[in-house]
Formats: C-alpha cells, sequence, structure tokens
C-alpha cells in the first residue's frame, strides 16, 4: 500500500478503491449479481462496489410507477453481499427516467421536463425507503450516472442544479443521513460547486485524455487513421498528455475536496485495444495523483474490457482464476494503491 501524505486534500470520504459491477447495467446483462466477485474483491483487499444499474430492470411494461418487485430483489442480495463482505455498495442510475448518457435516449428529459423529474424523485424516494437504516458507511446513492455538457439534451448548468436539489430533497425526507454521491458534469470531468452546501459528496473520472483510455471503442467518435496511443505524449486535440497535465486535469477536484467536499472517482481504466504496458504506466500516475489528494477510483470493470477478469486483451499474459482469465499485472497494480 502506498503511503499517503498528511496533507491529502480529500478527508470526507474513505479512500474506497474497487471495481464496477455491471450486472444490471442494460437490459442485456444477467440481472443478478455474482457472489464471487464480492468475495474476490474482498479478498484482494479491496472495500467498494458500484453498481451502476438501468431502472428498467425493475419496472412493469414500460411503466415507470409500476414496480416489479423481482427486479429490485438482486439489488438487495448485492447490498447483503456487500456487507458480509465488508464492501461498501453504491447504487447509481446509470439509466435514469429522463436521462441516460448511452442509447437508446429516454421518452422524456429529465433536465427540461416535470414528468421526469417526479418519475426520477420517485424511484430515488423507493430506494430511500428500501435502504433505509442500513448505514451510509456500508451504502451510497450516485444519482445518475455522467450527465452531459448539454450539447445534445439542452441542459444547463442551472437544469442540472434544480434535478439534484429535488431529487436530494425527496431522499432526505425519509433517509436523512443517506450519503449521496453526485457525477460531475461533462461526463464526470466537471466538478459542482454551486452544490457544495448541499452536504454531498461528488465523483470524477479516470477518461483523460479519452484517446488513449477509449481507443478504438466503438461507441465513441474516432477518426480511422487514430494513432496507436502512448504514455506519456498521447496527443489529445491537438495537445500532448503527460503527468504534469494530468495533475493539472485534477486540480479542480482537489480544491474542490480542500473545500470540505467527499470526493471519489467512481469510474476509470482503458479499454481493451490500449496497449497493456501503456494502460499500466498511465494508471500509474492518475493513482499515484488520486491517492496524493486521498481520492479513491473504482475501475470500470471488474470483469470486461476494461477489468482484471475477462478483459480479452491480447497482449496479457493471462493467469487461470477459477475458469477466468486475470490480468495479473493489473491487479497487483491496483494493490499498490
Amino acid at each position: 500500500m502506498s503511503p499517503r501524505s498528511s496533507q491529502v486534500s480529500q478527508t470526507v470520504l474513505p479512500r474506497w478503491r474497487g471495481f464496477n459491477l455491471l450486472d444490471m447495467f442494460t437490459m442485456k446483462q444477467s440481472g443478478e449479481f455474482v457472489p464471487d466477485d464480492f468475495a474476490w474483491i474482498a479478498g484482494w483487499r479491496f472495500d467498494f462496489v458500484r453498481l451502476p444499474m438501468s431502472y428498467l430492470r425493475w419496472i412493469e411494461n414500460g411503466d415507470v410507477y409500476k414496480i416489479r418487485e423481482a427486479g429490485l430483489e438482486p439489488v438487495d442480495r448485492a447490498v447483503e453481499l456487500g456487507r458480509v463482505h465488508g464492501l461498501h455498495v453504491n447504487l447509481n442510475f446509470h439509466r435514469a427516467p429522463g436521462f441516460c448518457v448511452n442509447p437508446p435516449r429516454e421518452p422524456f428529459n429529465l433536465w427540461k421536463d416535470p414528468a421526469a423529474l417526479d418519475a426520477f424523485c420517485f424511484h430515488w424516494e423507493l430506494f430511500a425507503r428500501r435502504y433505509r437504516g442500513i448505514p451510509s458507511k456500508q451504502l451510497s446513492f450516485n444519482l445518475v450516472n455522467e450527465p452531459t455538457n448539454g450539447a445534445e439534451d439542452g441542459m444547463t448548468r442551472d437544469d442540472h442544479e434544480r434535478v439534484c436539489r429535488a431529487a436530494i430533497e425527496r431522499i432526505r425526507k425519509i433517509d436523512p443521513d443517506r450519503l449521496i454521491l453526485l457525477d460531475g458534469l461533462s461526463w464526470g470531468q466537471d466538478p459542482l460547486p454551486e452544490l457544495i452546501d448541499l452536504g454531498v459528496a461528488q465523483s470524477c473520472r479516470a477518461y483523460g485524455p479519452s484517446s488513449l483510455t477509449h481507443y478504438r471503442a466503438s461507441w465513441v467518435k474516432q477518426g480511422e487513421d487514430v494513432p496507436v496511443p502512448v504514455w506519456p505524449g498521447v496527443v489529445h486535440r491537438g495537445e500532448a498528455w503527460d503527468r504534469t497535465k494530468l495533475e493539472e486535469h485534477y486540480c479542480p477536484w482537489a480544491e474542490l475536496a480542500r473545500r470540505g467536499v467527499g470526493v471519489h472517482c467512481g469510474e476509470g481504466g482503458c479499454f481493451k485495444f490500449t496497449p497493456h504496458a501503456v494502460t499500466l504506466a498511465w494508471l500509474r500516475d492518475v493513482l499515484e495523483i488520486l491517492t496524493g489528494h486521498g481520492i479513491g477510483l473504482a475501475l470500470w470493470n471488474f470483469r470486461g474490457p476494461f477489468g482484471i477478469l475477462d478483459s480479452d486483451r491480447t497482449d496479457v499474459a493471462y493467469e487461470d482464476w477459477h475458469g477466468h482469465k486475470l490480468d495479473r499485472k493489473l491487479l497487483e497494480l491496483l494493490q499498490e494503491f
């Protein structure tokens, strides 16, 4: 474990270290979290799981107010698995009523439509009632994944603030002490100083620069001749990135933390086509910088193309792990911090 400075910026939250588990991420996944994942994560000395979920998993026939109990029971089991294994569980609406960063677009707009905001608050009230009494050291709410910069959905910063304040007020009427995290704007990149007074924590990302972390990812617009990334020195939008540029990137988050806001990095990592050596070198710099600020990181994902298991990279000497392919070098790097 790397030593932490006594002058770290972030002191409100534990420096959680862990992974995103994607079993309720979309309707394509199994819908049931895997007990072994929780046991292995804890056994490797991590302490955090984030569960990005689609609300479509627990509604009936597209009716946002008709709840299907069987769709929520896997969340209950995940929360209990977290308790059993000593992992903090962070519940996130990746697809929320009225917004998702990924297609397809929602039939209404969380940032503009009162009906969408009412539905959004209804679902968070449902979770607040369901998990009221579980201490915040075990469970937190992450309201909505990666609100954008507004270019596609017309969201303004005022719209985002209004939605967050309304949802937080509704949650706290039911569960006053629940720990709540807000993703930064611009896909988790920009802090939210206008919401400091709410006493909530905020979540950043480790996806900078995206020309390195999302190299050849199918959902990212890149030219056909995009060069293979290197580290340091990858060029993103005409600017070369290195350790100094990364430090500058996280300065606003460190400043937010110094103002008494809890900060955590809820997602990060490199897609499977980024060369493995480049991934490890870049991630070491990220981890050193975040650790220096007292900020923890949850890798996206645990199993899959960003993860330590079954990432499908072609340049890794995998180790067998209970029938899975383990990237031991990536695991050991994460364990250092």
